[in-house]
This record gives C-alpha cells, sequence and structure tokens, in this order.
C-alpha cells in the first residue's frame, strides 16, 4: 500500500438514534476548526447510502431495515475491495457500526486465503443476531454476521423468513461463510452487554480487555498482547467505536457509555496498534453531533483520528522504502 483512501459512509439504517449519518461533516468541521488540511491531503470517496428510507415504515422488527442495509453493505464492500486492490489503505469514517460488517467483507473479498484478525475497540460487543436482538438494531449485529453466528441456544426472537433471508445475505456478503474466527477476534474496553452476548463471548471465549486490565497494563503492552493473539492472522482490522471513550468524553454518540477510555489513551492505543505492518484497514464509527454541544466529540474523534492517521502514514513510507 503506498498511500491512504477515505471512504465515507453516510449510512445510519442501522442506528436506533438518528444522526449518525452527519458525524463525517462533523469531523469535517472539527478539522477546519483545528485549522488542519487533514481532508485535502487524502482521495476521499462517498459510498452511497439509502438513508431517506428511515422516513418509510420498517418491516422487519428484528433487524430493522435489513434490506436496504444488504443493499448499502455490498456498495461498502465493494468500495473496500477496489480500494484495496488499487493497493491503497482504506480509511473507514463511518456512521453506524452496522457498516464493519461490509468493511470485513470487503478485505475478505480482496484476500480470500488470508487468515483476518479484528481489534474491536468499543463499549458494546455487537454480536447480538436478529434471533437474540432486544432492539432489532442492526448497528449490534456486525460481528454476529462476519463470524457467522446465530446464537440460537439464546433465541427469544422468532424472525420472518424475509429477514432471515437477508441476514444470511450479510452473513455470506462478499466471501460466502465466515470471515474470522472467535480466537482472532479481540475486544477492547467492551462493558454494555446482555445476557445472551456474554452467553457468546464465554461460549467462544473472546479475549476482552477491559478498562482495568488496560490502565494497568498500559495501551502499548495491550497492543503487544493483542498481536500476540492474532499471532496467526496474516492481516489486521482495527474497528474503534467512539463510544469506547468514557461517556465524559463521548456525549455525541448515541450509545455512551460510563468506564471508557479517556482521549490520550485512545490516542495511544491507536497508534501502539496502527505501527504494525498487518494492518490494512481502520474504521471510526458512531459520531452522533446531533447529541453533543459544541462538537465536542468530534474535536474528540478528529484528534484519534489525526494521530492514527500519522501512525498509518508512518508505516506506509516504512513499507516504501523497505520494498525498494
Amino acid at each position: 500500500m503506498k498511500r491512504i483512501k477515505i471512504l465515507e459512509v453516510r449510512s445510519e439504517l442501522g442506528a436506533g438514534t438518528r444522526g449518525a449519518s452527519m458525524g463525517i461533516d462533523a469531523l469535517r468541521v472539527a478539522c477546519l476548526n483545528k485549522g488542519s488540511d487533514y481532508f485535502r491531503r487524502f482521495n476521499a470517496v462517498a459510498v452511497p447510502d439509502l438513508n431517506h428510507v428511515l422516513f418509510d415504515k420498517n418491516h422487519f422488527p428484528f433487524a430493522k431495515h435489513i434490506d436496504s442495509i444488504y443493499t448499502v453493505q455490498k456498495g461498502i464492500a465493494n468500495a473496500v475491495e477496489q480500494t484495496l486492490r488499487f493497493g491503497e489503505f482504506p480509511l473507514v469514517l463511518a456512521g453506524d457500526h452496522s457498516n464493519a460488517n461490509a468493511t470485513i467483507a470487503g478485505i475478505k473479498a480482496t484476500y480470500p486465503h488470508k487468515t483476518l484478525g479484528v481489534v474491536w475497540i468499543d463499549a458494546h460487543a455487537d454480536i447480538h443476531s436478529p434471533y437474540t436482538t432486544p432492539s432489532g438494531n442492526v448497528h449490534g449485529m456486525p460481528l454476529a454476521a462476519a463470524l457467522g453466528v446465530d446464537n440460537l441456544a439464546h433465541q427469544h426472537n422468532v424472525p420472518d423468513p424475509e429477514t432471515e433471508f437477508f441476514w444470511h445475505r450479510l452473513q455470506n456478503l462478499g466471501e460466502p461463510g465466515p470471515k474470522l474466527t472467535a480466537d482472532h477476534l479481540v475486544y477492547v474496553v467492551v462493558r454494555d452487554t446482555e445476557e445472551e452476548e456474554n452467553a457468546i463471548i464465554d461460549s467462544l471465549g473472546i479475549k476482552n480487555f477491559k478498562l482495568d486490565e488496560f490502565r494497568t497494563k498500559g495501551p502499548r503492552q495491550v497492543a503487544r498482547e493483542i498481536y500476540e493473539r492474532l499471532r496467526f492472522c496474516d492481516m489486521v482490522y482495527i474497528s474503534f467505536d467512539v463510544d469506547s471513550l468514557d461517556s465524559r468524553f463521548s456525549k455525541g454518540t448515541g450509545t455512551p457509555v460510563e468506564l471508557g477510555l479517556d482521549v490520550p489513551e485512545a490516542i495511544a492505543l491507536c497508534r501502539a496498534l496502527l505501527e504494525n505492518d498487518r494492518v490494512v484497514c481502520f474504521e471510526m464509527v458512531e459520531i452522533n453531533p446531533t447529541l453533543d454541544s459544541e462538537n465536542t466529540m468530534a474535536n474528540n474523534a478528529f484528534n484519534i483520528l489525526e494521530a492514527a492517521t500519522e501512525a498509518i502514514e508512518r508505516r506506509l513510507r516504512l513499507d516504501e522504502v523497505v520494498s525498494r
């Protein structure tokens, strides 16, 4: 990879609270207010969204708007795949976290024979399915889709056949079948989960670096341990949900949660993780300026984004020197 390409994904179809579609524009405002040239330095492409369907009646109570989400995710997966095939690093700025399933699918479509590791920095586990969801919001389901798990042992919903049809389409987006295995998924500061999620996390043995462990070890040691766990993975995708930040710093997101990272911790963690040459994609999601005051969340997120991007650029420059 020689350069970064920004993929702007404004879809918020999977969220329960409206406004995440404006997160990218809030980041642009934060950039302007800081006097940065960030959004002039990189090529950017906007992936088509179908947010207008939010005005229509939802017909899928256990996976709201899943038909339109599937259409949007096909476009995201294609954009990620095309970016990677052109030798560019996809930096995805997205509305709600359901879109991450498509990012993962696009990576695997590009490299079907490579093993993928995922680092999920988030307050939420996002491993519900239409069979277990308490809300029907698809942004709580991307990892269940990518892992190909339904968690039927803890089923309490009975989705209709059309919901099941689109759910299976999401699970088989890009390359058919699961995109990763549970031992190649690592959570960081996940802390707001339901019992159905806890059961599947325990049964699959997914590691979660909780806040106390994170602060005891520090971001660099946590990054080292993450990569030790992912040592058999050929490539790594990092997904950063802004609600991984403590709710003191993350009012401008749909689901703020206490006892999360502060901004310097998030910056240090992203820098440490992105120094690894196996990282092929970074994603930031769930900024919602309609819930914010004075664009605080986007300002914090932009500082994290700038630091993460600097780490990616340093690594790409080093890769270029080594390849000469």
